[in-house]
């Protein structure tokens, strides 16, 4: 199969054949058509703001682009993630975070040219990323290797201190129970004082997550469900996507911000009311937000 065919089961068709006729009947075909072929390529910054109580106060303001699930592939063409990269590093982010999901899982051929754009991205404080569950399903070394290859910086259990003060960790994918993060605060020890941030590619994880001294998760998967339907919501949810699908939500001291990602899934290739999202975040320490 070559890399312009598009992949789709009958299976998938028929759910996303179901989906759209869904968003069709409550929102009309003409705007179905038009999340086909254009809301989909619509990627929206969202300027998200955040105080961490952990946060140094000189810390306060530190910027931070979020990026997740490109899925790359005959669906999501390098130019338009090419457009995406341009438009973050016009932010100019002191930190750059990659959550996921960088191809489909049955199209490995698309992890070096992604990971190639991908290594065009800017951050004074370093580039770093985990890896998503499509990811370890078309086997992960290739992948790895190519956003090593480019200058990022891959998390597998692993962190490091960023600023004093302020650490990143990041865990290996949930899906495949790859993840360690009791192992991973055992063999860092960060100190208890300084601020965490985790990357992780499904947002349920927070649950887990809540249970140590993390004070905020980065998240992706669930592409905040690629369609919302008005009054109902997203009608379809990954696992492990389900309870912290889409935004901000609290969980004590630990905040989870799921990002709607930037490409679809080729066997659901368009989207509805929830255009991909680059996420631009402001850390603020606590009291001069």
């Amino acid at each position: 199969m070559s890399i312009t065919e598009t992949r789709l089961t009958r299976r998938a068709l028929l759910r996303s054949a179901a989906t759209l006729a869904a968003a069709s009947a409550l929102a009309g075909g003409g705007t179905v058509a038009y999340g086909y072929w254009a809301q989909r390529f619509g990627v929206r910054v969202d300027r998200v703001n955040v105080t961490l109580r952990t946060l140094p106060p000189q810390l306060s303001g530190l910027t931070v682009a979020h990026l997740s699930d490109f899925h790359h592939s005959a669906a999501v063409p390098l130019p338009y993630i090419e457009e995406v990269v341009g438009i973050t590093n016009d932010l100019q982010p002191d930190l750059l975070v990659l959550t996921g999901d960088y191809i489909m899982h049955d199209s490995p051929e698309y992890a070096l040219p992604c990971a190639t754009v991908l290594g065009k991205l800017h951050a004074p404080l370093g580039r770093f990323a985990v890896l998503g569950n499509h990811d370890i399903w078309a086997k992960p070394r290739p992948i790895v290797e190519a956003l090593s290859s480019n200058g990022i910086t891959v998390l597998r259990n692993d962190g490091l201190q960023l600023q004093p003060g302020l650490w990143l960790l990041g865990v290996d994918d949930v899906w495949e129970h790859r993840d360690d993060l009791s192992g991973t605060f055992e063999r860092l020890n960060p100190p208890a004082e300084a601020a965490k941030i985790l990357l992780a590619h499904e947002p349920d994880f927070a649950d887990i997550a809540r249970d140590f001294p993390i004070d905020l998760q980065l998240s992706g998967h669930s592409h905040g469900g690629q369609v919302r339907l008005p009054l109902l919501g997203a009608p379809r949810l990954p696992w492990l996507g389900e309870r912290y699908p889409i935004g901000l939500a609290a969980l004590d001291r630990l905040q989870v911000y799921t990002t709607r990602g930037i490409g679809v899934l080729d066997s659901m290739p368009f989207r509805f009311n929830c255009p991909p999202e680059i996420t631009f975040l402001t850390l603020h320490a606590e009291g001069q937000s």
